[in-house]
């Protein structure tokens, strides 16, 4: 199978090499966990305890909204001391249950019982992921059962398995498909199943070799699987840009990979559909890169859902130096936090702590209009018009231009000239015109 280019793409400063030889290690149970509600792209979960409650670790503390949503799970036993307001690490306040764990860690009954996969049937894997709360962890935390639930007229035959991890700086997956191979694997057998696909691709960028070599070597003696060592270009770990590289498939403008007979799933949550069906574990705790110059001892962290981000930071051995930025996610598509009480989500990939001197150069100023964003960017969108747009609160030209097929990717405003903050304006306008389209009906 043949790989291509895509079009577009960047090469930033990777700093991988902070973190990606640290083992995994687990962060000690924090004195308090802030568990937010909303968890997951689609419909946000609902509460289904109150103040003063105890709880179990795995428990339900919030059922699902719809069919486009999950669960929410306690990370451990204890106390919910209040229900409230608190800073959310995509940028803005959300309501979240406090949990003041009692120390026991205690599973709530049921969960955590080793079981056998045989004799499950699609359906039936895909109610346990649900019901175990597994979303996308590569960070968009779509509902796992609804990509796996594709319309019947949508027939697929390549599951793709991402473990290309462009984003800057951050390296939880890379250590997971080194230190949690065949998990990994398991779970990609699982949504093969489902789905109905023999062909299943494990993409791994180049920047990788250690992990490239575990897989190839695990995948040896599984039909049907392959390793892809890919170009190490970002965007290369988003999905269209992925699915063009490895099978020269362009998933048409407004469309989903299951338009060209594709799957695309996060390393980090084929293991925890594996965790789900073998032993019924709900998703309450992921890997999570802590790094960056501002860091004293950069670590690929395993941390329970709702861990603070200052616990993070602390467990890490504290800010370096003058720390004067700290990114939910990678420098590239992250956002920047205006509080470490903002806590671990199931989306949470990293945190990365940048220092005065590498945060100072980025002032905005006017478009220049020198185009270099348009050869930049990944969608063949245009980058400059969608900007002044957004900018002049023009939403409807936005859409016209086709807005809502931006991957919130980065490339435009890393190659900018005057540092103009595209993803922001181009995040607001698709929320403008989300507003139009449901007043239009």
């Amino acid at each position: 199978m043949g790989r291509s280019k895509f079009f577009g793409g960047v090469h930033p400063s990777y700093n991988k090499g902070l973190a990606d030889s640290r083992a995994i290690v687990e962060i000690p149970m924090p004195e308090k966990l802030i568990v937010f509600f909303a968890q997951n792209l689609g419909v946000p979960s609902q509460p289904v305890v109150k103040k003063g409650d105890e709880v179990k670790k795995g428990q339900v503390i919030a059922e699902s909204g719809g069919f486009v949503s999950t669960p929410i799970h306690a990370p451990t036993s204890g106390t919910i001391d209040s229900i409230g307001i608190h800073p959310s690490p995509v940028g803005v306040d959300a309501s979240a249950a406090v949990i003041i764990p009692d120390g026991n860690d205690e599973w709530f009954e049921g969960c955590s019982a080793e079981r056998s996969s045989e004799g499950l049937d699609a359906d039936k894997i895909k109610e346990i992921i649900h019901d175990n709360g597994i979303v996308g962890m590569g960070g968009a935390t779509f509902p796992t059962h609804v990509k796996l639930s594709p319309p019947a007229d949508k027939k697929m035959d390549i599951l793709v398995i991402n473990g290309a991890e462009c984003e800057p700086y951050l390296t939880a997956d890379h250590r997971l498909m080194v230190e949690h191979t065949e998990g990994i694997l398991d779970g990609a057998a699982l949504f093969a199943a489902v789905i109905g696909v023999g062909r299943v691709i494990i993409a791994i960028e180049k920047n990788k070799p250690d992990a490239i070599e575990v897989m190839r070597k695990a995948v040896a003696s599984r039909d049907g699987f392959s390793v892809e060592a890919m170009d190490v270009i970002y965007p290369q770990g988003a999905e269209k840009q992925l699915i063009y590289a490895l099978t020269k498939r362009k998933v048409p403008a407004g469309g989903l990979p299951m338009d060209v007979g594709v799957l695309v799933q996060n390393v980090g949550t084929a293991l925890a559909a594996c965790d789900a069906v073998r032993y019924n574990r709900p998703l309450i705790e992921r890997v999570v890169t802590v790094t960056g110059s501002g860091i004293k001892e950069p670590k690929n962290v395993l941390a329970r859902v709702g861990t603070r981000f200052e616990d993070l930071v602390n467990f890490c051995g504290g800010l370096e130096g003058d720390a004067a930025k700290c990114i939910n996610g990678g420098p590239m598509m992250g956002v920047a936090q205006y509080s470490l009480d903002a806590a671990v989500t199931k989306g949470t990939s990293g945190l990365v702590i940048l220092r005065q001197e590498e945060v100072a150069q980025f002032v905005s100023d006017a478009c220049v209009r020198c185009g270099r964003c348009l050869d930049a960017c990944p969608m063949g969108l245009n980058p400059s018009a969608l900007s002044i747009f957004a900018e002049r609160m023009r939403f409807e030209d936005t859409n016209e231009y086709n807005i809502m097929d931006c991957i919130e990717c980065g490339c435009c405003a890393y190659v900018c000239p005057s540092r103009r903050p595209m993803v922001h304006h181009f995040r607001r306008a698709k929320a403008e015109v989300r507003k139009l389209q449901k007043k239009a009906g």
